[in-house]
């Protein structure tokens, strides 16, 4: 697996948007988990977020939560999860960021969590509930790690965050479409037009879209509005649910491969 920032450079030399899926580990099981990250590489995905389940999910909309919550009865854990990460380097290409809360970084400390992410392959980190102000303490260690830490943006935030926040976040820059959770909706907030051109007057580093995501049409729309990656990930995590593990794995590359198609370039 190449680093993210490296990924997004090929891809801006390519003229290529990213397609970035988002599955949450251990549902339906780590063996699935493990074959999707395979199918998904194999479907058109750029880069991969995995969701280390957490019980208290407060970015999370309801799909992303009752796969989170599954997945813990199982007794899913985060070493459980990075072993998954670890069987798959050597096949998987697309560099695998992990979507973790803060609480299991601070519970095993800033620097074990980073050998260990490091060790089993893991390249980027997204924290949604660290604040800008309390960024610094896991994006320098990180970053010696070869780990980019990616921050997010909110669509409400006053431009002099915003700015601060680009200009601290590694790898590429997370902007959340809509307030509120993660979910699928029927269409996309049209702020993010109008977002998208103001954060490229403050950085040049990526910009990618999530949150809210569900459809083709929304991929190639967040695309013609500037955006260097698409986020999706309740309508994965919604497929996977819903079919066995075999039929699960089938839709998920079906679903890969269509917003795929949405965003390449001729389009």
């Amino acid at each position: 697996m190449t680093s993210v920032s490296d990924c997004f450079q090929a891809l801006k030399k390519q003229g290529t948007c990213a397609l970035i899926p988002f599955i949450t580990a251990g549902d339906p099981n780590l063996g699935t988990t493990a074959e999707a990250l395979r199918v998904l590489d194999q479907s058109g995905a750029d880069l991969i977020e995995l969701g280390v389940p957490y019980s208290d999910p407060l970015a999370d909309g309801p799909v992303i939560q009752a796969a989170a919550t599954r997945a813990l009865q199982q007794g899913v854990t985060l070493d459980k999860v990075l072993e998954v990460v670890q069987s798959v380097q050597g096949e998987v290409k697309a560099p695998i960021i992990l979507f973790t809360y803060y609480n299991p970084i601070f519970y095993r400390g800033i620097d074990n969590f980073l050998a260990q992410v490091a060790q089993a392959g893991v390249k980027g980190l997204v924290v949604p509930d660290l604040p800008l102000e309390e960024a610094e303490v896991l994006l320098k260690p990180a970053a010696a790690q070869g780990i980019d830490v990616t921050l997010l943006v909110a669509p409400t935030s006053p431009k002099e965050r915003i700015e601060a926040i680009a200009k601290q976040s590694q790898g590429f820059i997370y902007l959340v479409s809509v307030t509120g959770v993660t979910g699928t909706r029927t269409e996309v907030a049209s702020r993010v037009k109008d977002i998208i051109p103001s954060l490229r007057g403050m950085t040049d580093k990526p910009i990618g879209v999530g949150f809210g995501i569900s459809q083709p049409e929304h991929a190639q729309q967040i695309k013609a509005w500037g955006a260097d990656a698409v986020i999706v990930g309740s309508a994965f995590v919604k497929r996977l649910a819903e079919n066995s593990p075999p039929e699960g794995l089938k839709a998920i590359g079906e679903f890969c491969r269509s917003l795929k198609a949405a965003i390449v370039t001729d389009q």
